[in-house]
């Protein structure tokens, strides 16, 4: 379902997250995976949530988007869950961050569903409670200025830092995934800028040993 990048590339692939705290995996997931797994987001967006608040606890940053919680995609879909939890793929999220990575206990925010797919639709900034986030797309807008950008700032994770000089932005294509330090990197998507675009992600978290129990109730807010 995934097509994980070579041995002799991670090495560059861990200096460049080390570096940046971020560290784009184009093509991670394969034709057939991306078959598969859109086909799931798909089944499972029907049970989906609409959101739309400010985060309080994330200096008010604005959530305009439909969720769907951990807990409820391990329930309706094995697939997911079995792809979260294969060991070729926290063999290759341990090389990179260079530290034991392990599944994240808590069932709401191990795996989520999000989907932007109105205009304005965002997931305003914030940082994430723990400190992996891998996250894979199945559908996403064709050009940069469509938005559904990763907007982020290396090093920083104060929320201002997004709009201060070296914050960047990444462009991500369906298939592709990124790996963020998200517990110390403030990030955000950017809002969708016209009708008919659609960015669907699979956003899997993941921590280290010793390091469970979150530190904010915005995962609650948003996949409760």
């Amino acid at each position: 379902m995934l097509s994980l990048p070579s041995f002799s590339r991670r090495e560059s692939l861990r200096r460049r997250f080390s570096e940046d705290g971020y560290v784009a995996l184009p093509q991670l997931v394969s034709p057939a995976g991306l078959t598969a797994l859109g086909a799931e987001a798909r089944r499972l967006e029907a049970d989906a949530v609409r959101r739309d608040f400010r985060m309080s606890c994330m200096a008010d940053s604005p959530r305009h988007m439909t969720t769907l919680g951990g807990h409820r995609i391990a329930d309706a879909s094995p697939v997911i869950a079995r792809l979260y939890a294969d060991r070729e793929l926290t063999r290759l999220l341990s090389s990179l961050l260079g530290e034991t990575v392990v599944a994240v206990h808590d069932p709401v925010e191990r795996h989520v569903l999000n989907v932007l797919h109105r205009p304005g639709d965002t997931h305003g900034a914030h940082t994430d409670d723990y400190p992996l986030a891998l996250v894979l797309f199945l559908e996403a807008p064709p050009h940069a200025a469509d938005g559904g950008l990763l907007e982020f700032h290396p090093g920083r994770g104060d929320l201002d830092a997004l709009d201060a000089p070296g914050a960047r932005r990444a462009h991500h294509r369906p298939g592709d995934g990124y790996l963020l330090r998200s517990d110390r990197t403030a990030h955000r998507v950017s809002p969708l800028t016209r009708p008919g675009l659609r960015r669907t992600v699979l956003n899997f978290a993941y921590t280290t040993p010793g390091r469970q129990g979150a530190t904010t109730s915005s995962a609650s807010l948003l996949y409760d």
